[in-house]
C-alpha cells in the first residue's frame, strides 16, 4: 500500500469527491457526512452537471457532468485527493478509471461502496490503483472514520456518527460496515473508544485486505487494541497471521469470527464474498487458525480471572465466540495487559426490552428470562407516550408464522380456538359466537352482541338472484362446477364495492371515534356530542364535495349511505336495517355508532348536501354492530386496528358465501347446462370491424 500509516488514509484536512453523488444513497450519506464533517468539495454524475446537493445548514456541494470537468474546475487547493465511488456496478470500472487517469498525482485514496462488482473488474481496478500508486478499498466497503480527527469517507456511524463512535485506542477492522458500528457501541460499555473504524467490504475479492491494514493499525501511535470482525471466504485472515507470526511484537487483536451456524446448511450469508472455498475459508478454520495463533482457547465470560492471567501471559489477543461477550473479552484483556481505559465505562450492555408482550408464554418460562420493560429513555420514551395516548388499537408485531398461530392449536386430541375448547364450545357456545370467538380472540362480552351478530348475517345471505354475488355461484353452477368452486366464485365476486363498503365506513368510525374519548359504544348518556360531530363531518364533506366538482372529478361517497334498491322515496330504508334497529330498540339497546349514522343521513339532507334521506344500509348495521364488539378491544389495544376495519367485509362475506352455496344448489338441481349464457343476438360490439 502506498499508506503507511492509518492517518494516510484519512485524516483531517482531506478533500473528498463522489462518483454518482446524486443518487439517493450517495445524496443522503453525503448531507450527513457534511454535517459531521465538511471535507466534500464536489461530486459528478453524468447529465447532472450544473446541479448541486444541498446541505441543510452548510454549503451546496457543487455537481459536475464527468470527474475530469471536476478536476479541470476546481482550484489546486480544492481538488480532492480522497476519492468515494458510488457508481453501480456496470459504471465502477469506467468511474474509477477515470479518476486513475485525471487524478494522478492528487488522489491518494479510492474507496468503493459498490456491491457485487465482478471479480473481473475489481482485479482489473485493483491493478489500475497499483500502478498508479493510489490505494484502493472495497469493494463493497461503508468506508472508514477517524474519529480523533472527527472525519469519515462513506457511511460508517450512520445518520448519528457522534453517538456511536468516541475517541478512544481501539481500531476496528471489519468485513462488515454495519458490524463497525455495533462493535463500537458496544465497546462503550467496556470503556473504550475507537481511534478509527474501518470497513474492508466483503466482495469475492477484497482490495485492501486484512494483511494491508494490520501494518498501519500496528504502527498508529493511537492504536492500543485491535478488534476484528471475520466472515467464512477467503485466505485473507491466514494472511494476515502468517504476517503476524513474522513480527518480534504486535498489538493485542481481539476477534469474533461469525458464521459458523450456517456450516453444513443450505444457508446464503448476507456478503457475496462469504463463499467457503476451500481450506482455511470456513468460519470454523478461520476460528482454529486465530486460537492458535493466541495459545489460549475461545473466551468464556463465566471464568474471566482464569483468562485474565492466561491474556498476561500469552499477550496477543483472544477469540470470542459470541458478539455480546466482546465486551467482557475486552476488559479481561486490558486489565490483563495494563491497557487504561478510555473513559469511565457506560451503562453495561444487557437486553433492555421497551416492550414486552409474552401473554401465556410468560408464565411458563424462567424468572430470568422473564425480563420486565426498562424505562424508555428520552426523547423516546415522551414520543411513544403521545403516540400510544393519541392512538387505537394494539401495534402488530410481525414474526413468521409458517408453522404457528395464535387463534388456533391442536395437541392431537383437543382443538383450540384462542385456548379455548371446540369440544367445549360444540357444547354451550352458538356457532357466531364461536366465530366471534376466533375472529377476536376474546369471547363477545354481552348476550345481545351474539344475536346482533347472527342477524347480520342472515341479513347478508342474500338481497336475490340478481345482485352480483348471486349470479357467480349461478355461472359456476350452469358451467357445471364443482360446489366449493361455485362458492370460490361467490367470493370472488364480492369487491370494494359490493360487500367491501363495510371497511370503509369502520374505517370512518375509527378516525371520528378514536379522537372522541370515546369508551363504552352502548352508554347513551357518556356517549360524545353526536350533533357536532356529525355538523363538522358533513362540513367536511360539503367542501370536499365543491372540491371535485370544481376540478370535474368524482368525489368520495360516503361508506354505507345509501341503496341502488331501496333509493326512491325522500325518506329511504333498508328494511334488513330496520329489523336490527327495531330489536334494539325493543331490547333498549343503544349503539352509538348507529345513532351517528342515522343522524348523518338525516343533517346531509337538512344541510343540502343530499337531495333525499338516503338508507342506513345492511352493510352500516353490521359496521356498527361489529364496532359495538370490537371498540373496547380498540380501547384496550387487544386488537389492532387493522383487524377491527376487516371485520364487517369478513362478516358480510360468511353470510353472502352461505348464500351462494344454497343459490348454486338451486340452479344445479333445477337449470340446465349453459343457461346462464347470453345469445349472441344480444351481444353487442362497440368497435370497429378491421377486416
Amino acid at each position: 500500500m502506498r499508506a503507511k500509516s492509518l492517518r494516510d488514509l484519512l485524516n483531517k484536512g482531506d478533500r473528498i469527491a463522489c462518483s454518482n453523488i446524486t443518487g439517493r444513497e450517495a445524496s443522503k450519506v453525503s448531507i450527513i457526512s457534511q454535517r459531521y464533517c465538511p471535507n466534500i468539495v464536489a461530486g459528478w454524475a453524468l447529465g447532472k452537471a450544473g446541479q448541486t446537493v444541498d446541505v441543510p445548514g452548510g454549503g451546496p456541494i457543487p455537481v459536475f457532468g464527468q470527474f475530469d470537468e471536476l478536476m479541470s474546475a476546481l482550484p489546486d487547493k480544492k481538488k480532492p485527493n480522497r476519492v468515494i465511488v458510488y457508481s453501480p456496478p456496470e459504471a465502477v470500472y469506467g468511474d474509477v478509471k477515470e479518476v486513475i487517469e485525471h487524478g494522478q498525482n492528487k488522489v491518494e485514496t479510492i474507496f468503493i461502496i459498490t456491491e457485487h462488482v465482478s471479480i473481473e473488474v475489481t482485479a482489473k481496478l485493483k491493478s489500475l490503483a497499483t500502478s498508479a500508486g493510489i490505494d484502493i478499498i472495497g469493494c463493497n466497503t461503508l468506508g472508514i472514520i477517524n474519529v480523533h480527527d472527527h472525519v469519515r469517507a462513506g457511511a460508517v456511524g450512520g445518520d448519528s456518527p457522534d453517538e456511536t463512535f468516541k475517541k478512544g485506542s481501539l481500531c476496528i477492522l471489519s468485513n462488515s460496515g454495519n458490524m463497525v458500528n455495533t462493535i463500537a457501541t458496544y465497546l462503550q460499555s467496556a470503556g473504550m473508544g475507537v481511534s478509527y473504524g474501518i470497513s474492508t467490504g466483503k466482495d469475492p475479492l477484497i482490495l485492501s485486505p486484512l494483511r494491508d491494514l494490520l501494518p498501519l493499525a500496528i504502527k498508529d501511535p493511537r492504536t492500543k487494541l485491535i478488534v476484528l470482525y471475520v466472515e467464512p471466504g477467503g485466505t485473507y485472515e491466514k494472511d494476515a497471521l502468517d504476517y503476524l507470526k513474522g513480527l518480534k511484537q504486535s498489538k493485542p487483536i481481539l476477534v469474533y469470527v461469525s458464521g459458523r451456524f450456517a456450516e453444513g446448511q443450505n444457508i446464503s450469508l448476507g456478503h457475496a464474498g462469504a463463499v467457503v472455498d476451500g481450506n482455511n475459508t470456513s468460519a470454523s478454520a478461520k476460528m482454529e487458525l486465530f486460537d492458535d495463533y493466541f495459545g489460549v482457547p475461545v473466551f468464556d465470560p463465566d471464568q474471566r480471572k482464569r483468562f485474565i492471567a492466561l491474556l498476561a501471559e500469552k499477550k496477543k489477543g483472544i477469540r470470542v465466540n459470541t458478539l455480546h461477550d466482546i465486551v467482557t473479552a475486552a476488559m479481561a484483556l486490558t486489565e490483563a495487559l495494563g491497557i487504561k481505559t478510555d473513559f469511565p465505562p457506560a451503562q453495561p450492555l444487557a437486553l433492555r426490552p421497551w416492550f414486552i408482550n409474552l401473554g401465556p408464554l410468560g408464565r411458563g418460562i424462567p424468572r430470568d428470562l422473564n425480563i420486565p420493560p426498562a424505562t424508555i429513555p428520552e426523547p423516546y420514551g415522551s414520543l411513544i407516550e403521545r403516540f400510544v395516548k393519541s392512538s387505537i388499537g394494539r401495534l402488530a408485531t410481525r414474526q413468521p408464522m409458517r408453522n404457528t398461530s395464535h387463534a388456533s392449536s391442536s395437541d392431537g386430541v383437543t382443538p383450540r380456538i384462542y385456548g379455548h375448547s371446540v369440544l367445549n364450545l360444540m357444547k354451550h357456545a352458538s356457532f357466531t359466537e364461536a366465530t366471534l370467538l376466533y375472529w377476536l380472540g376474546y369471547p363477545p362480552k354481552h348476550r345481545f352482541e351474539t344475536r346482533l351478530f347472527e342477524m347480520g348475517l342472515i341479513a347478508s345471505l342474500t338481497n336475490g338472484p340478481g345482485t352480483i354475488s348471486a349470479q357467480a355461484p349461478k355461472l359456476s353452477a350452469s358451467a357445471g362446477n364443482s360446489p366449493n368452486t361455485a362458492m370460490i366464485a361467490t367470493l370472488a365476486a364480492i369487491g370494494t364495492v359490493h360487500g367491501g363498503n363495510g371497511q370503509e365506513a369502520a374505517r370512518m368510525l375509527i378516525d371520528i371515534f378514536g379522537q372522541s374519548q370515546l369508551v363504552d359504544p352502548y352508554d347513551r348518556k357518556k356517549a360524545p356530542d353526536l350533533d357536532a360531530i356529525v355538523t363538522d363531518y358533513i362540513t367536511q364533506f360539503k367542501s370536499r364535495k365543491a372540491v371535485a366538482k370544481e376540478a370535474g372529478v368524482d368525489f368520495p361517497k360516503i361508506p354505507c349511505l345509501g341503496h341502488p334498491v331501496f333509493n326512491k322515496e325522500a325518506v329511504n330504508y333498508d328494511p334488513r336495517e330496520r329489523i336490527i334497529a327495531a330489536y334494539m330498540e325493543e331490547h333498549k339497546i343503544y349503539n352509538v355508532f348507529l345513532d351517528f349514522f342515522h343522524r348523518l343521513a338525516q343533517g346531509l339532507a337538512a344541510s343540502g348536501a343530499t337531495n333525499k334521506i338516503h338508507a342506513v344500509n345492511v352493510d352500516a348495521a353490521l359496521t356498527c354492530i361489529l364496532m359495538g364488539i370490537a371498540w373496547p378491544l380498540l380501547i384496550d389495544k387487544k386488537i389492532t386496528v387493522e383487524r377491527a376495519i376487516d371485520l364487517p367485509f369478513l362478516s358480510f362475506s360468511l353470510g353472502r358465501v352461505a348464500g351462494g352455496a344454497a343459490e348454486y344448489l338451486d340452479h344445479r338441481e333445477s337449470g340446465t347446462d349453459m343457461d346462464m349464457r347470453i345469445p349472441v343476438d344480444e351481444c353487442r360490439y362497440l368497435g370497429r370491424i378491421q377486416d
